[in-house]
């Protein structure tokens, strides 16, 4: 891996990990500059945005905040303004794998998602799950759940536009780097998800 790729990896587990805890509004927006490459605009926002929203981040994100943004131009002082938290223990969200009565998109998603996905040699598998605050204020949300072996950034970037393009303005689309220990938020999304895709193969070696 070049010295970009391993920031962008890096950054990429750091946003990952961010789910739930930063607003949808926000990182999605994030991981779309990431997908094109824009370490400098995230290494200004990134920081500005955990200390405005007040996101305490564990040991782990500190350091990969640090190894993805210090040498892209980040401010030293604002990442190391950043609290500290010893662990993500507790999530703000409840999930299911039952789609919302009041949700007609379901279908056409998945068709449009299938017809981007078949045969990628990246995909381990994909699955979906339905987000909702604890709170019950907010309407479900569709989360995407991808795991792959590799290009997990672009590959988040592109399922955000396909989303968007669809009308899902704040996609909610989780690329998980194969293997990797899952926060708390995916563990959730996972045990209460099925196959996104039941008709599409997904290729797996």
């Amino acid at each position: 891996m070049t010295e970009v790729d391993d920031r962008t990896a890096a950054c990429h587990e750091l946003l990952l990990r961010l789910a739930g805890r930063l607003p949808d509004r926000q990182l999605w927006r994030l991981r779309d500059w990431l997908a094109g490459g824009a370490l400098d605009a995230l290494a200004r926002a990134l920081p500005l945005t955990l200390l405005r929203e007040r996101v305490a981040i564990t040991a782990r994100e500190s350091l990969l905040l640090n190894a993805a943004l210090l040498d892209a131009g980040a401010d030293a002082g604002r990442l190391h303004a950043v609290p500290w938290v010893d662990q993500i223990d507790e999530v703000d969200y409840t999930f299911t794998s039952e789609s919302p009565e009041r949700v007609n998109m379901g279908d056409s998603e998945a068709v449009v998602l299938g017809a981007v996905l078949h045969g990628r040699s990246e995909l381990v598998d994909v699955r979906g799950s339905w987000r909702r605050h604890r709170s019950g204020v907010a309407p479900a949300t569709r989360i995407v759940l991808v795991t792959a072996s590799t290009d997990c950034a672009r590959l988040t970037g592109e399922l955000q536009r396909v989303l968007r393009a669809l009308g899902t303005y704040e996609p909610g689309v989780e690329v998980m780097p194969e293997g990797i220990d899952l926060p708390p938020y995916h563990r959730a999304a996972l045990a209460a998800s099925e196959p996104l895709l039941p008709g599409v193969i997904v290729h797996q070696g």
